[in-house]
C-alpha cells in the first residue's frame, strides 16, 4: 500500500471508435504529462442510447492511471482531442497497490 492516501491516484476510462484514435489519444495524453501511462483494450462492443435510439458500436477503451490532482486538466485535454460529442470520462479511485508505482504515477505526471 502506498504511503500516500488511496485518493491521489485514478484510472480514468475513456473510449473511442478506433484503434488509431485510441493511440492518438493515449500518446496525446503520455505526452502532456497527464497520465503517467495509457493503456488500450479492444475492440469491444459498447451498447449505449444515444439521441433516443439504441446504438451498438465497436470501440476501443482507453485507461489511463494518473494523479488525481491531474483530473480536470486531463478531462480538458480528453474533450478538446476526441472525436465524439460527449466523450465518456469516467474516473475510479485507486485504493492500493505498489507503493512503488504509485509513486512513479505521480512522478510521471509532472513538469
Amino acid at each position: 500500500m502506498s504511503s500516500t492516501s488511496a485518493q491521489e491516484h485514478v484510472i480514468v476510462a475513456s473510449t473511442t471508435d478506433s484503434e488509431a484514435a485510441a493511440r492518438d489519444l493515449a500518446a496525446g495524453i503520455v505526452a502532456a504529462k497527464l497520465g503517467a501511462c495509457a493503456q488500450i483494450v479492444g475492440p469491444i462492443t459498447s451498447v449505449f442510447r444515444w439521441e433516443s435510439e439504441v446504438q451498438t458500436e465497436q470501440e476501443w477503451r482507453v485507461e489511463i492511471k494518473t494523479a488525481a490532482d491531474q483530473l480536470d486538466a486531463l478531462t480538458e485535454h480528453i474533450t478538446a482531442n476526441h472525436s465524439y460529442d460527449v466523450p465518456e470520462i469516467v474516473a475510479t479511485p485507486i485504493t492500493g497497490g505498489s507503493s512503488e508505482y504509485l509513486s512513479w504515477v505521480v512522478e510521471e505526471t509532472r513538469g
